[in-house]
Order: C-alpha cells, then structure tokens, then sequence
C-alpha cells in the first residue's frame, strides 16, 4: 500500500487519520506541531511518541523531504539561492533574500510553467507537473534548516503559475496558517488567471495579490504575455478590483520594464491611464536578461518611475538580489537540465 504524504495533510485530515488508527484526539496536534513547527525530519524525533507508535507512523505515512542539489550564496548581499530535488528526479527553485523587515523566500509552484511568457525563463522547458504541498512547504523547512534563518515572509514567484496548481496552493496556505504563520505575510504570484483570482477573494485568506501586468494595453500584453488572450485587461482589472472589495488587500501590480517594448513615456502613459485612481502599488522590475531570449534591461528605469510618481502613482524599483547569482528563478533548473 503506497504510504501517505502526511506534509500535505492539513490538520484536521491528519485527526481524522490518528483517530483511525485507535489514537486519540490530542495525538495528532501532537503530530503536527513536530511535522510544521518543530519540523522534524525523522518520526523517531517525536519524543513524546512511544516508540511504538513511531513504527506504526512510519509503516502508514511518509514524510516528503526535499534534497539540496545545488546552493549558490551571493558575495553581494547574502542572497542564497537553492536548488531542490525532488523524490522524481525532478528540480525546483527558491531563492531566500534578507531585507530590512527580514528573511524573505521565493518558493515554487511547479515543475516548469505552461504559461509561455515570452521572458521568463521558467517556461521555456514546458510543464512538467503540479507541486505538493509537501514540496512548497518542504521549500521553507529545508531554507531554514541549512541557512538557521527564519523565513518571515513568503512569495510564491518561483517557478510555475501558484493559480494553476490552485487546489495544492490553498491547501499549502491551510496548513501554514494552522502551523502559526500569519498569510499576511505571504504574496501570491499571477500572471492573471481570473477565473482563479475569483476563487481566491471568496476564501478571504488574506495573501497579497501580485499581478504581473507587463504592459497595459492588449495588444502589447498579448504579445509578451499568452495569458492575456484569454483574459483581456478588463477582464483582469474587474477581478483585481473585486479581490480588494472582498479582501481589503491592496493589489500589487509587477511590471518588468523592457528595453525598446515597454518603458518608453507612451507605455507609461498607458499605464497611468489603465491604474489611475486605484489602491495599488506598482512594483518595477528591471526584466532579467535570459540567454535563451533577446530581452534586455531597460535604462530609462528611473525616469519610468518618475512619470509614474509624477502622476500620483505609487511606484518603486524592485531592489535587485543575488545578481551575482542569477538569483532569478528558473536559469539554476535549465542548467542543470543541460548537464
């Protein structure tokens, strides 16, 4: 019989599986204080499990950890970015920053992405396959384990769509917030996929919604972004404007400026037009440079923000991290894919 994945079972599924096996109640509280905030490793640490029952845990579930295959440490500002195993051969990426506020890691979603955004370097190898939420949570367990940080916040940006694999990210979120993590320190990465943002503002759990929004037209979107025939800017920004009715969180919206596509003063403009008058913040991001795409850094950075401020816009510059690392996700996965 193929053991169960006790990480991905929220807490009220893991009551139900003790109580099955003739334990009581108090026993799986137990059980999953050690699993999600003593974040033990090994059933055999549960001290204050009889021995016994340590074997019987063991015979019935397993616990899914994530390997270290790869660890690169920025000589610039202490960014660490990891590359994780997984029990199929496969690999993804988190990358865990220090701010000001503290530790920050960038989780995966996915095994690769299917959303074909035209610069990004997650997608090009296509979609593998959905992560667990043993695997997204495994992520912040194993972060904190080899750096002896704690991660204060969490960004699910790294590799995949956080939307298109929604079941297993809302059980993830379940579990971290039955673990004592407040979700609002947590924000959530979409390219845009409304049908699930509407989802999303019904269970009210209080995560930051980032859109990457990359230009503000359709035609311009389109172009960059494939997600954007399906759902037009209307289509999206009636979502977004529904998300901060029903949840009261500020929208953030991700816009990576490209040299020569979208950071000239009528892209701004655009822009201002398509955000003006909204609660939002607009985050800026030089685009990451990928060898496998012609997209190149903006140098009118600056001068975007600027236009965007002049106008009442809430606008800053993403600081960037790790660059001596390449410290944005998906580029660590594609070369260790070609070797």
């Amino acid at each position: 019989m193929e053991k169960i994945d006790i990480l991905s079972l929220s807490l009220d599924e893991l009551t139900s599986e003790i109580c099955a096996m003739g334990e009581k109640k108090f026993r799986a509280k137990q059980i999953f204080d050690w699993l999600h905030m003593k974040k033990i490793t090994d059933f055999a640490q549960m001290s204050n499990i009889s021995a016994q029952f340590q074997a019987e845990l063991s015979k019935k579930f397993c616990l899914n950890q994530l390997k270290i295959k790869k660890r690169l440490v920025s000589n610039i500002d202490n960014t660490v970015k990891y590359l994780y195993g997984l029990s199929d051969g496969e690999a993804v990426e988190s990358v865990l920053m220090e701010y000001n506020h503290g530790n920050s890691l960038c989780v995966s979603t996915q095994v690769g992405c299917k959303m074909g955004c035209r610069f990004c370097a997650s997608t090009i190898a296509g979609w593998v396959r959905n992560l667990e939420p043993s695997e997204i949570l495994g992520q912040i367990y194993e972060s904190e384990r080899d750096s002896k940080k704690t991660v204060d916040s969490i960004v699910l940006m790294g590799i995949g769509e956080p939307l298109d694999n929604f079941d297993n990210v809302v059980k993830f979120l379940q579990i971290l917030s039955e673990s004592g993590f407040s979700l609002r320190r947590v924000s959530l990465s979409t390219c845009g996929v409304v049908d699930k943002i509407r989802e999303l503002a019904k269970l009210k759990l209080g995560v930051t919604l980032s859109v990457s929004l990359h230009a503000a037209t359709d035609e311009k979107r389109s172009g960059i972004m494939p997600i954007n025939r399906r759902f037009d800017l209307k289509t999206l920004m009636k979502a977004c404007d529904d998300y901060f009715t029903a949840t009261g969180r500020r929208i953030s919206f991700e816009y990576s400026l490209i040299e020569g596509v979208n950071d000239d003063d009528n892209s701004a403009d655009e822009l201002i037009r398509l955000l003006g008058g909204k609660n939002c913040h607009i985050n800026l991001i030089p685009v990451n440079e990928v060898k496998e795409r012609s997209f190149r850094k903006s140098r009118s950075v600056e001068h975007f923000q600027k236009r965007l401020n002049n106008a009442g816009l809430n606008a800053t510059v993403r600081r960037t991290l790790g660059a001596d690392i390449n410290a944005a996700c998906g580029q660590l996965r594609r070369d260790d894919m070609a070797t």
